[in-house]
């Protein structure tokens, strides 16, 4: 791994009712990056219709997923709406967007690019409680993430510090708010979906809404899910979750560790993870699990130890080296960020590409 670099990052500015924050997106996207904001959220649904993967079965899932979420949460609605007309592409297509993970689930995960991500969560160390993510994405997301800084009426919490990609909602990713809770998801494809609630829209609910992952949990148990993939969490307190989100139910670990990969590993939901053909990233889950498992409790993790940490390549010199830093000659599957979130400290370490290069940015975070 390189010696890291620091500077400092500045982040756009999301604020206002939630239709702001998504106009507010195509305010601050430059104009070279717009068709790759096309191609990685209209691009890719145009993709899915000629595949196949959005059939009148699909359609009318996501009819029914449209009502569900404009009766439950109607603010991820109108961000969705903020963000179309900001792009000037159809609404229907953004929302189809979100759900392209659930509609190839619901076609035995046929897939043409994949997600993944590691994420992980820590209660104590010199910092304070941490979650740190590497996020693991296909080709058409290259280049259109976003560190966005989140402001409304509609968020209780204060403000929120979100990593994000163009074209899709708040906490797309991860995120921290000005109550000091921090979060991450993980992609796990699975067997069984329902209507609910979307975890891309869920994430930033989350974070307006709640100040304690206690909170989160409690809201978590509360709802239905759309089911599949994880989330980490931890808050000022040191308390600290791992949540499968099940169709069934949300299932939640707690600890002052906590760490997910690509797969479900509960006894309640391990037998309804789908492990796509051909998918490099969910066929690494397990060594990426494991190689978090044994060094997450070697020592007391603090922001660049986190960070050389999420750097590990296969056959590095750490227990049960796996690739946590993912690498690709193709234009698919590689670790395109990493986001290091010192809950206490209001404090984002973010690197825009593998953290092996070294290269971060520090964003100090909502108040």
């Amino acid at each position: 791994m390189s010696p890291l670099q620091m500077s400092k990052g500045t982040p756009i500015d999301c604020s206002g009712t939630a239709e702001d924050r998504g106009l507010a997106q195509a305010a601050n996207a430059r104009p070279s990056e717009v068709a790759e904001i096309l191609a990685a959220t209209i691009g890719r649904v145009g993709t899915a219709r000629a595949d196949g993967v959005i059939d009148a079965d699909a359609e009318a899932y996501l009819t029914a997923q449209h009502a569900f979420t404009q009766a439950n949460d109607p603010q991820s609605l109108a961000e969705v709406r903020g963000i179309a007309k900001g792009f000037d592409v159809p609404e229907a297509d953004i929302f189809a967007h979100l759900h392209l993970g659930t509609l190839r689930d619901l076609k035995s995960g046929a897939r043409r690019d994949s997600d993944g991500c590691s994420a992980w969560a820590v209660s104590t160390g010199p910092e304070g409680p941490m979650v740190v993510k590497n996020r693991d994405l296909s080709g058409p997301h290259k280049g259109v993430q976003a560190v966005a800084h989140h402001s409304g009426p509609d968020i209780s919490t204060g403000t929120m510090l979100c990593v994000g990609s163009y074209g899709s909602p708040g906490a797309y990713s991860s995120g921290l708010n000005a109550k000091g809770l921090a979060l991450a998801d993980t992609q796990v494809a699975v067997r069984t979906h329902r209507v609910g609630l979307l975890r891309y829209f869920l994430m930033t609910r989350l974070l307006a809404e709640c100040a304690t992952v206690a909170e989160a949990c409690a809201f978590l148990k509360s709802v239905p899910h759309a089911g599949g993939g994880t989330l980490v969490l931890a808050d000022t307190s040191g308390a600290t979750a791992a949540v499968e989100l099940g169709a069934s139910g949300a299932v939640i670990t707690t600890g002052p560790v906590v760490w997910r990969t690509n797969h479900f590993v509960t006894s309640e939901l391990a037998e309804d993870t789908l492990y796509p053909e051909g998918d490099r990233i969910a066929g690494n889950s397990r060594a990426r699990f494991a190689c978090l498992e044994n060094n997450l409790g070697q020592q007391d993790w603090q922001a660049e130890d986190a960070a050389r940490l999420m750097a590990t390549h296969v056959g590095d010199a750490r227990p049960f080296s796996a690739p946590l830093c993912q690498h690709t000659e193709a234009d698919n599957c590689q670790t395109f960020s990493s986001a290091i979130y010192s809950c206490r400290l209001g404090r984002l370490m973010f690197s825009a590409g593998n953290p092996c290069a070294g290269k971060w940015r520090t964003y100090h975070g909502p108040t």
